[in-house]
């Protein structure tokens, strides 16, 4: 793989393009200043407006949220997995019918796996802009966002409606829903009965691990973050590690399905037989199956990054531990 490929599997945080009007909640005061990123696969956006950096199809999708302080990301929910860890700020992730069956506070590094069949939300309850970074399961995501009732009812106060397509119409604009589509139907009770009301107790332990703890798991080798024997143990079509200087040998090594380097912390250097890259926090590395490679921390100081590696488990509901399940 040439160099010039190669570049173009990178995607640099400072070239991340955001869209502003990606969800149902664009112009909901609270949620209006949401800035959607889609670094690889489709995505899950509801507008035409998003940009997809990489257009690999790997089985799960990469992206981002950044948002202002106390800016909020409303109630929602996926099929398959969604995955996120904190890459700036201080975050507020919050969950249930209404938002307040649980919460769960996350600091720079630490990572959640939020279960399917649960309303979630999360805001940015730091000082200065924060950035979240997130992987779903499956090559759509799902088929999509669904949305809380309450959701969808305050966003057609501001203008914004969603039909039955998943798309995004802008009444502000002058836009209208086409003749041949509905305006997407609000979830019934009954409907909404079947999401589970996790309390704080119950899904933390299970579900979030802590940045510090897992810098000691990788002393010797990656520390496993997400997978069936992993700190979070799941199967949502992915495996999720993170490394550091202490855990990663300098030797070149093939990984036989597709390889996703998010930088967390310091500069590392890819590395393969036709050129190298130095990579810098919030940047990430779409590593194409079968190319033999190596990966280094490039200075001194904390190294550390987030691997994602694709695998044959069909992205689905979340496995939930045997305490959970009703």
């Amino acid at each position: 793989m040439t160099p010039q490929e190669m570049r173009k599997r990178i995607v640099r945080y400072g070239e991340l393009r955001p869209c502003k009007t990606a969800f149902i909640d664009a112009h909901t005061p609270g949620s209006d200043q949401k800035e959607n990123f889609t670094i690889l696969g489709a995505g899950v956006s509801e507008s035409a407006d998003q940009y997809v950096h990489i257009e690999d199809k790997p089985g799960f999708n990469i992206g981002a949220a950044g948002q202002p302080p106390y800016c909020r990301n409303s109630l929602h929910t996926h099929s398959t997995a969604e995955v996120f860890f904190v890459l700036k700020s201080r975050w507020r992730f919050f969950w249930g019918r209404n938002g307040d069956a649980g919460e769960v506070t996350l600091e720079e590094g630490d990572i959640i796996n939020i279960p399917t069949g649960i309303f979630r939300g999360f805001e940015n309850i730091g000082t200065d802009y924060g950035m979240v970074m997130a992987i779903l399961g499956g090559d759509d995501a799902g088929g999509g966002v669904d949305w809380a009732p309450q959701v969808i009812e305050e966003a057609q106060q501001h203008g914004l409606v969603l039909g039955n397509n998943r798309k995004l119409y802008d009444t502000k604009k002058g836009e209208s829903l086409p003749d041949d589509v509905e305006p997407m139907p609000l979830m019934n009770t009954e409907t909404l009965k079947t999401f589970a009301e996790f309390s704080t107790s119950q899904l933390v332990p299970h579900f979030v691990a802590r940045y510090q703890d897992l810098l000691a798991l990788s002393d010797q080798q990656p520390a496993k973050v997400i997978g069936p024997s992993a700190a979070i143990i799941d199967r949502p079509g992915f495996d999720v590690e993170l490394l550091t200087r202490d855990s990663i040998s300098a030797e070149a090594y093939v990984q036989p399905e597709h390889e996703i380097l998010m930088i967390m912390r310091g500069h590392w250097r890819i590395a393969w037989s036709e050129g190298e890259f130095t990579l810098a926090p919030g940047d990430t590395c779409a590593v194409p199956p079968g190319l033999s490679h190596s990966i280094q921390p490039a200075m001194s100081g904390e190294a550390s990054l987030y691997r994602i590696i694709g695998n044959n488990d069909p992205a689905g509901p979340t496995h939930l531990p045997a305490a959970l399940r009703t």
